[in-house]
């Protein structure tokens, strides 16, 4: 199964996105996602070699957003897809069986599109206001997600859900009571001095009630 907690890299430059993973991985994130909108192939390239070492070495996974053919050309672990990217069907004749497909939700009516075409993990949001991501959704607030998981498990769809959007960790518990898998942030950890520490917190609230 997936691992509950997803950092979505953040900085402007390469030298910055690959501190911010740096400091996420040392401090025990095993899972990222690089989002690096708005650049050149070429420095997309040079921070997806670079990441993929960095998991390598750190026994993470590593997603790309959006980019199918950057993720098969740079051997990643799969690749995160919005609403309006390459569509899921054509990513797995890309990237084949074993690579991990996650998909963007906002509603419901989002989440049946997406898992019908076999996406390995939705991530529904936003949770509550972000200054992350530009153009943003209407909020779902713990309410909004509660109610969509019952719809998926009344339909029988049990895709893993990760909730994202503005969570901190007084969140967590409330989220975990909705039935989400796990959560993808990004500033909580980017901005924290004390990331270690941070990252062992959400875990333990994570998964609090797994039995290992």
């Amino acid at each position: 199964m997936f691992n509950k907690l997803q950092y979505i890299s953040q900085g402007e430059t390469v030298e910055k996105q690959l501190y911010n993973i740096h400091q996420a991985v040392d401090a025990g994130c095993d899972w990222i996602q690089m989002r690096f909108k708005n650049q050149t192939p070429e420095k997309r390239f040079v921070l997806a070699e670079a990441i993929k070492i960095l998991c390598e070495e750190y026994l993470a996974n590593f997603i790309v957003n959006d980019d199918v053919l950057l993720a098969q050309q740079i051997g990643a672990d799969g690749v995160h897809l919005g609403l309006t990217d390459m569509s899921i069907t054509e990513a797995r004749v890309i990237l084949g069986d074993r690579k991990i497909i996650g998909a963007t939700a906002n509603t419901f009516e989002d989440v049946l599109f997406q898992s019908k075409f076999g996406c390995d993990y939705i991530g529904l949001g936003p949770f509550q206001f972000t200054e992350t991501k530009e153009k943003l959704s209407p909020i779902l607030g713990a309410e909004g997600y509660f109610s969509i998981l019952n719809k998926m498990r009344t339909e029988n769809i049990f895709t893993p859900v990760f909730a994202i959007g503005g969570i901190t960790l007084e969140n967590i518990e409330s989220l975990v009571k909705t039935g989400i898998h796990g959560i993808a942030v990004s500033g909580m950890i980017t901005k924290s001095n004390e990331k270690q520490k941070l990252i062992q917190q959400l875990n333990e609230k994570l998964y609090a009630n797994v039995i290992i």
